[in-house]
């Protein structure tokens, strides 16, 4: 099989690269075979970033906006602005998704650990908020929320009767993936499928019709990846790490991921 095969890197922090680098970065991965990323927002000035950056590359960055759940919540009136101006990219008929958004499941832990207060209920109502536009707007959901957090969110889009969800670098319990697989939501997978116990369970368990590939960049790998940047390239080894463990052709685990990419994000 050809290592250049077509591939959509499903979750990228493109507007989280240097400045001075991030055309150099879309232009290589476009090169080397990487038909479309969707380029996820951490808050309203991200996301105005990765609006400029989809403008660009029309059909080649498909944007999300949301609030990243793992740092402070934001106030009342930065909340507004941004599902005010969301909306306002929805009146003027922009594709796009909602996300990143979720909850803070390791900035929540680390401070229980650390025997830190933690409230929670700020960040529940701004998940809430965000299905909820997704329901309104409909508009797939990119979700940040991993083990007991994912049944969380998985309320709440029932809740609100969301289909198109699609959880990130998915980790959690047997239960709650059995949940997520009945509704019809989809996962992604990282680079780390090729070293990471726990994301091979994953993959072993999920169906391969709900995934997607992505790398999360410029989040770094270990294992084979140590000391690489990462770039929307190394999509393709979680495709490859897929079709290993799923025990399925290369071939098959590529076209069958790259369609389902395109079908979920309407690419």
């Amino acid at each position: 099989m050809s290592d250049r095969f077509p591939v959509v890197d499903a979750h990228l922090h493109v507007d989280l690269y240097p400045p001075e680098k991030q055309e150099e970065l879309l232009a290589e991965a476009f090169s080397q075979g990487v038909e479309t990323v969707v380029a996820v927002s951490m808050d309203l000035a991200s996301s105005i970033r990765t609006r400029e950056l989809a403008l660009r590359h029309r059909g080649r960055v498909h944007p999300a906006y949301g609030f990243h759940p793992e740092q402070e919540a934001p106030s009342e009136l930065e909340r507004e602005e941004l599902l005010t101006w969301i909306r306002e990219r929805h009146a003027a008929g922009e594709a796009f998704a909602i996300g990143e958004v979720g909850l803070p499941y390791y900035k929540r832990t680390e401070a229980e650990e650390a025997g830190e207060p933690f409230d929670e209920t700020p960040y529940l109502l701004l998940l809430e908020r965000f299905v909820a536009l997704a329901a309104e707007l409909d508009r797939p959901i990119v979700l940040h929320a991993v083990y007991e957090d994912a049944d969380k969110a998985c309320s709440l889009l029932e809740q609100y009767g969301v289909r198109k969800a699609h959880f990130h670098w998915f980790k959690g319990s047997p239960d709650t993936m059995r949940r997520m697989a009945e509704a019809g939501y989809y996962i992604s997978v990282t680079p780390d499928i090729a070293y990471e116990d726990e994301i091979i369970e994953v993959v072993r368990r999920y169906p391969v019709e709900l995934m997607m590939a992505e790398t999360d960049g410029p989040w770094p790998f270990e294992g084979p990846f140590s000391g690489r940047a990462t770039v929307p390239e190394m999509a393709r080894e979680s495709v490859l790490g897929i079709a290993r463990v799923k025990g399925i052709a290369p071939e098959e685990a590529a076209r069958g991921l790259f369609l389902q990419s395109k079908k979920f994000y309407n690419l």
